[in-house]
This record gives C-alpha cells, sequence and structure tokens, in this order.
C-alpha cells in the first residue's frame, strides 16, 4: 500500500511504499519540545520506504550530523520524519495525508510526561520503552 504526506505548508511531499509499524506516541521532554505538544506520534519504516516528491531542499535536520535526528520543512516548520544514523527511521503520524489502519501501540517514556497530561487508559503506557522493543532508538 501506498501513502503519502506532506508538510503544513505543501511544499514537502513524500510517499511511502511498505508498512508502517510501531506508532506510538512519545512523552519525553525532548519529543515535547521538538512538536510543541504533549507528545510525538511516530511510526517505524523501512529507511528505503520513503521518497520525497517534492520539496526536498526544503528539509532542514536538527541537530544537524546527529545520530539521532529530525526532518521538518524550513518553510512552516512541521516535522516529516526521524533519522538515525542518517538514514529515514520512521515518520510522524500527522503529516500523513491518509491514516487507515494505524492505530497507536504504546504511550511511552510516560514517567517523564508534562505533569498536566491525563494519559487515556486504553493504550498502554511504559516509562520508557516497552521491554520487548530491545535497543530500540528514542525518537
Amino acid at each position: 500500500m501506498k501513502r503519502t504526506g506532506q508538510c503544513f505548508c505543501g511544499g514537502v511531499k513524500y510517499e511511502i511504499s511498505g508498512r508502517i509499524y510501531g506508532a506510538r506516541s512519545c512523552h519525553c521532554s525532548r519529543c515535547r519540545k521538538a512538536f510543541g505538544a504533549q507528545a510525538s506520534s511516530y511510526a517505524l519504516i523501512e529507511p528505503d520506504a520513503l521518497v520525497w516528491i517534492q520539496g526536498q531542499d526544503l528539509l532542514t535536520t536538527y541537530p544537524a550530523g546527529g545520530a539521532l535526528a529530525k526532518q521538518f520543512c524550513r518553510i512552516c516548520g512541521s516535522t516529516l520524519c526521524g533519522v538515525v544514523d542518517g538514514k529515514i527511521h520512521g515518520i510522524t503520524l500527522g503529516c500523513l495525508d491518509e491514516d487507515q489502519g494505524i492505530q497507536i501501540e504504546a504511550h511511552i517514556f510516560v514517567g517523564s510526561k508534562a505533569a498536566w497530561e491525563v494519559m487515556p487508559d486504553s493504550v498502554p503506557q511504559f516509562d520508557a520503552f516497552p521491554p520487548d522493543w530491545g535497543n530500540a532508538q528514542e525518537n
């Protein structure tokens, strides 16, 4: 199944071929600051599954050269994907054009969530990464 996504201003667009998996909502302080929200909604993809179809020149990577980074549109600020060791690791769910079939599987890093956030009871919660995720990278 092919899916498309784009930033808020529409300047950056992408297409994903392949599965989107491991959807999570991360509540760590790093994600709260990066997204200006109580959490980031993010899912994993295979590194070669995403193709930029417009506006790749508008992407900014932060931190530049970091092992863990985010790529966002320099015009509107939408965070589009996470990068691990220079390869696209996953996508932000809010930038997908169609999201059927995707469900948040876990709320992670709830041990450092904002004090004002009320967590739903319907999805598993973890203070850090779930134990069965091994050495997964935080995004």
